[in-house]
C-alpha cells in the first residue's frame, strides 16, 4: 500500500462493507488472497486526497484558458440552500474537458466548497493526473470495464465517500463526441443510491458553451472508438485556444431526492437516471451558435435563416426552453459571427454558407434533444 492514509477512515469503512467483505473471501472464481489484493489495489487506485488551500491557486497556471471562458451561472441559490442540510450528488453533462474546470471553480466562486470529481482514469497520467489526485480531489474511473471486482470495489468506495463529500460526476460517462446529450449511464448513481444516507440529493447540473474548445477533435471522431492519450488532447486543445472567446452556462437544477428509488431495483435505478438526465436537458441553455447551426442549410440568405432561427424560437417558447436569446435577428448576429470566426460558416454581404459541415451538425445536436424530429434538419 503506498498511502498509510489508506488504513484510516474512508478506506476502512470499504472494507468493513458486507459486499466487500464477500470480495475478500474470494468470488468470481478468485482464491480469496488474490481478491484481497485485487480490492486493495482498486482502492489504492482511487485514493484521491483534496487540498482545498491549493484548489484556488489553479486559476493562475491555467489562466491562459480560463480567461477566455467568462463563467455564467443561474440558480446557484438552489445549491446555496441544498447544501446546509443535504450530501450533494452533482450530476452534470459533459461536454468539454474545461468542465472540469469551470463547473468547481464556479462554486468556489459562491463560497460553496467544490466537491470530489469522479474523471476517466485517461486524465491521471503525468502531473496532470498529480494535480487530479492531490489538489483537485478527482477520482479516476475506469469506464466502460465490466470486471465485477472493480465495480464492487468503486461503488462501496463511492458510497463511503458520500458520508463524508459531495461528488460531481457527468451522467454521460465520457463527453459527448456528436454533440448530443447522450444517454445516462447508471453506475455512480446507483453507488450513491447504495450509501443509503437519508439527506443525499442529486442537484442536476447543464453546462453549455458557445463554442466547445476541443470541438474539431471530439467532431472529427463522432464516436469514442478508443481512448487518445491526454496530453496529445491537452497539446492539440492549447493550439485550439489561440483566438478562443466563449461562454460558459452553468445551470443548476431542483434536487431531486432518493427515498423514492430503491437500489435493489434495476428499473428504480434507470428510472432515477433517466428523470435525471431529462432534467439537465431541460435545464440546457440554448445559445446562438446553437441555434443557427439547427436552422442552417448549405446554403441561405440571412433573412431566410432568421426565419428559420425564428420559427425554433417558437418552438423552443412553447416547451419552456432554457432559450439564451429571444430575437431571431439577435441570434443570427451573434451565432454567424462566432461560427464564422470558428471557420464552420463563411458570412457575405448577403449570404450565409457552410465551411464546415461536421462541427455545424456538431453544434446542432446540442439542442436535439428540444426538437421534435424533423429529417431534413442539418
Amino acid at each position: 500500500m503506498s498511502h498509510p492514509e489508506l488504513l484510516d477512515d474512508i478506506t476502512r469503512a470499504v472494507l468493513a462493507r458486507d459486499e466487500v467483505v464477500r470480495l475478500l473471501q474470494g468470488t468470481h472464481g478468485e482464491s480469496a488472497p488474490v481478491s484481497k489484493e485485487r480490492v486493495h489495489a482498486y482502492i489504492d487506485e482511487l485514493y484521491t486526497t483534496q487540498r482545498y488551500f491549493l484548489y484556488r491557486a489553479l486559476q493562475h497556471p491555467l489562466y491562459p484558458i480560463l480567461r477566455k471562458i467568462k463563467r455564467i451561472v443561474e440558480h446557484i441559490e438552489t445549491v446555496q440552500a441544498a447544501v446546509q442540510t443535504s450530501r450533494i450528488i452533482y450530476a452534470s453533462n459533459h461536454r468539454s474537458h474545461t468542465d472540469y474546470l469551470v463547473e468547481p471553480l464556479l462554486l468556489d466562486d459562491h463560497g460553496i466548497r467544490p466537491p470530489i470529481t469522479a474523471a476517466g482514469i485517461n486524465l491521471f497520467g503525468g502531473p496532470f493526473g498529480l494535480i487530479h489526485r492531490h489538489v483537485t480531489g478527482a477520482i479516476p474511473i475506469r469506464r466502460n470495464t465490466k470486471d465485477p471486482i472493480y465495480l464492487a470495489t468503486l461503488k462501496a468506495y463511492v458510497a463511503e465517500l458520500l458520508r463524508r463529500r459531495d461528488l460531481l460526476f457527468y451522467i454521460e460517462g465520457g463527453r459527448s463526441y456528436s454533440g448530443e446529450l447522450k444517454a445516462p449511464k447508471t453506475g455512480l448513481l446507483h453507488a450513491a443510491m447504495q450509501a443509503g444516507l437519508p439527506d443525499v440529493v442529486v442537484i442536476p447540473v447543464a453546462i453549455a458553451y458557445d463554442l466547445v474548445l476541443e470541438d474539431r477533435i471530439v467532431a472529427r471522431q463522432g464516436v469514442k472508438r478508443r481512448q487518445r492519450a491526454f496530453a496529445r488532447e491537452l497539446a492539440e486543445m492549447a493550439t485550439m485556444a489561440v483566438g478562443y472567446r466563449s461562454r460558459a452556462y452553468v445551470v443548476f437544477g431542483d434536487p431531486i431526492r432518493l427515498d423514492g428509488y430503491a437500489h435493489e431495483s434495476r428499473r428504480d435505478v434507470l428510472e432515477l437516471a433517466h428523470v435525471t438526465r431529462d432534467a439537465i436537458g431541460r435545464l440546457y441553455k440554448v445559445l446562438p451558435t446553437a441555434l443557427v447551426s439547427a436552422a442552417m442549410k448549405p446554403s441561405l440568405t440571412r433573412r431566410d435563416l432568421e426565419a428559420r432561427v425564428a420559427t425554433l424560437l417558437d418552438g423552443l417558447a412553447r416547451i419552456q426552453a432554457n432559450i439564451g436569446v429571444r430575437d431571431a435577428r439577435q441570434a443570427v448576429e451573434e451565432g454567424v459571427a462566432a461560427l464564422d470566426r470558428r471557420g464552420i460558416l463563411h458570412a457575405e454581404r448577403s449570404r450565409i454558407r457552410v465551411r464546415d459541415r461536421g462541427l455545424l451538425k456538431y453544434y446542432a445536436r446540442s439542442i436535439q434533444h428540444l426538437l421534435p424530429p424533423a429529417p431534413n434538419r442539418t
